[in-house]
């Protein structure tokens, strides 16, 4: 079966909510990081794959597919899943436990989301009641029923041509910078709204109003 089009959902060692429990159609995948694995098997989801060093989860997982990581890597755990799902062919990947806990993992797995820009391939990451993905050198209209905040970032260095619409703090061909964070805290009015970048990468969050698995479909074709 194709993977272009199906979702790889890797799950990391922070709290999940029931809200974010994966319901995995089929060709889908689900690979657990280390603690991943519990809360996972807390809401009956059985993972395809686990890996991790499972210095968070206290034990190596009794599973048919298992990949123990030693603990002085290069790559989190999260990283060496999302590896594996490229590997396999997905494109599409949802991250969730990855928010919450330790600001620098919580900021890596930011960093994260920039570096499938790269590879040809986007994600969603998930928690803590926020959204959060990256656009590099293209563009993302949020359908009209979107409301609350949403903050645009420069990942580094400077982001050349960004256009933000349909939002109540609008930029025109504008060249946002890593240093200053002149996009936080924009707003949508209740109408489509477009962020683009002709030359950089973005970094978008907005708030979870439980939506977040609806919102998908809408999003996946664009990015």
């Amino acid at each position: 079966m194709a993977t272009n089009d199906r979702i790889c959902y890797v799950v990391g060692a922070m709290s999940l909510s029931l809200a974010l429990r994966p319901y995995p159609a089929p060709g889908d995948c689900v690979i657990a990081a280390d603690r991943g694995y519990d809360s996972l098997l807390a809401y009956g989801v059985v993972p395809d794959l686990v890996v991790g060093d499972f210095d968070s989860l206290g034990y190596a997982p009794s599973h048919p597919n298992v990949t123990q990581l030693p603990k002085q890597k290069d790559d989190t755990d999260m990283v060496y899943a999302l590896r594996k799902g490229l590997e396999l062919g997905y494109r599409r990947f949802v991250l969730l436990g990855g928010v919450g806990g330790r600001l620098e993992h919580t900021l890596g797995n930011l960093q994260i989301l920039d570096w499938l820009t790269t590879q040809g391939a986007t994600g969603f990451l998930a928690g803590e009641k926020t959204v959060a993905t990256a656009l590099r050198n293209s563009s993302i209209t949020f359908p009209a029923s979107m409301s609350g905040y949403l903050s645009v970032f420069c990942n580094s260095g400077a982001a050349h041509g960004v256009t933000l619409q349909g939002l109540k703090f609008p930029l025109n061909d504008y060249t946002m910078s890593g240093s200053f964070p002149i996009g936080v805290s924009n707003e949508f009015l209740g109408e489509p709204a477009t962020i683009s970048v002709e030359d950089g990468s973005l970094l978008l969050l907005w708030e979870d109003k439980g939506n977040f698995y609806q919102l998908l479909p809408q999003l996946w074709p664009q990015v």
